[in-house]
C-alpha cells in the first residue's frame, strides 16, 4: 500500500501502538483520501506527535451506545483505520490543515493507560489491507452507479460524472463510500466490509433502503 512517499508492504513495516482520533461518522478506508481541520489542543499535540515520528493516527468511531469511561471519554468501537498524514497545512490561527491517506484497517487490542491528551491504542493491522484487493472485477459496477444517480437525483444533488466514469472500481467503492451521508453504524459496516466487492453490495443496499425510506417519508406528507 503506497501511502505519500512511503510503501506499506507488510504488516512490520506499521506500529503497533498508534494515536488515536475518535470521530463519529467519518470513515477513512485503504487508499481512501480525507482532509480533516485539527483544531482541539490535544489532536493538535497529536498531530505534531504524528509528524515527529511515523506520521500515522488512527481514526475511530465512537461507540454508538453513548457509553463513557471513567474520565468522561467516549467508548471507542474495535475496528478503525490507520492513515498517513501526507499534507499539513498551518493556517496562522492555530490550527492545521491536514490530509490522511488511509493505510490499513485494524482491530483495537488495547487502549493503553498513557500520559499524552491524546488517546493511544494498541492495534493489529489488517494486513490484507496491504495487498490489492482483487475482487474489485468482481463489483456490480452498473448497479453501483445507477444506486447513486438515484440518490443524488432524489436529493437534487450533482456530481462530476466524467471523473466518476473514469474511475476504477475500487477507487469508485472507497469514495463513494466514504462521501456517503450515512450515520456511524452504516460508515462502521462499510469500514468493516471484508472486501471490495462486499463494500459495494453494502453500498448499494444502504442507498435503496435510503431512497425506500425517502418515498415512503414523500407518500406520507401527503396523506
Amino acid at each position: 500500500m503506497q501511502a505519500g512517499n512511503f510503501n506499506y508492504r507488510r504488516v512490520a513495516d506499521l506500529p503497533s501502538v498508534i494515536p488515536v482520533f475518535p470521530f463519529p461518522a467519518a470513515l477513512l478506508l485503504p487508499g481512501g483520501r480525507m482532509p480533516l481541520n485539527v483544531f482541539e489542543p490535544r489532536y493538535l499535540q497529536m498531530i505534531d506527535a504524528a509528524m515527529a515520528g511515523d506520521r500515522l493516527i488512527g481514526m475511530i468511531q465512537p461507540g454508538f451506545d453513548g457509553a463513557l469511561r471513567d474520565d468522561g471519554e467516549p467508548e471507542i468501537v474495535n475496528v478503525g483505520c490507520m492513515g498517513r498524514i501526507t499534507s499539513l497545512t498551518e493556517t496562522g490561527d492555530g490550527r492545521y490543515m491536514i490530509a490522511l491517506q488511509g493505510v490499513c484497517r485494524f482491530r483495537v487490542a488495547e487502549e493503553l493507560s498513557v500520559k499524552t491528551p491524546f488517546r493511544q491504542c494498541r492495534v493489529s493491522p489488517f494486513g490484507a489491507d496491504l495487498d490489492e484487493d482483487r475482487s474489485g472485477g468482481e463489483v456490480d459496477r452498473q448497479a453501483l452507479l445507477k444506486a447513486f444517480r438515484s440518490y443524488l437525483e432524489a436529493n437534487d444533488l450533482d456530481a462530476d460524472w466524467n471523473n466518476v466514469s473514469r474511475a476504477d472500481n475500487a477507487m469508485l467503492v472507497n469514495a463513494l463510500s466514504m462521501m456517503a451521508p450515512y450515520g456511524p453504524a452504516e460508515k462502521q459496516a462499510l469500514l468493516e466490509a471484508p472486501d471490495l466487492r462486499t463494500r459495494a453490495e453494502t453500498l448499494i443496499a444502504l442507498t435503496e433502503m435510503a431512497l425506500a425510506r425517502d418515498n415512503e417519508d414523500f407518500g406520507s406528507s401527503l396523506q
